[in-house]
């Protein structure tokens, strides 16, 4: 039991390690490349898009608000 938790202690520091070592070599000299850019813009393109109703929406909302009432409104009796 005691040479089990050792063993997986040491791959546990092991795995630790080699990411950490690889996280801090760069293996890429070019930079970012286009797909990357892609995924950047395609993102941008659907906030774009969501934000194009929801302005639509908030300006009916102000002039809802800020509009003069077409008829004066009566609250029933209780």
């Amino acid at each position: 039991m005691k040479t089990n938790i050792i063993k997986m202690v040491i791959a546990l520091l092991g795995a630790c390690t080699a990411t950490a070592y690889a996280a801090t070599t760069e293996t890429i000299v070019g930079g970012n490349g286009p797909l990357i850019w892609l995924f950047i813009g395609f993102g941008v393109l659907v906030v774009m898009l969501q934000l194009v109703p929801a302005l639509i929406l908030f300006v009916s909302m102000l002039r809802g608000l800020f509009s003069a009432s077409e008829k004066e409104v009566r609250l029933p009796k209780v």
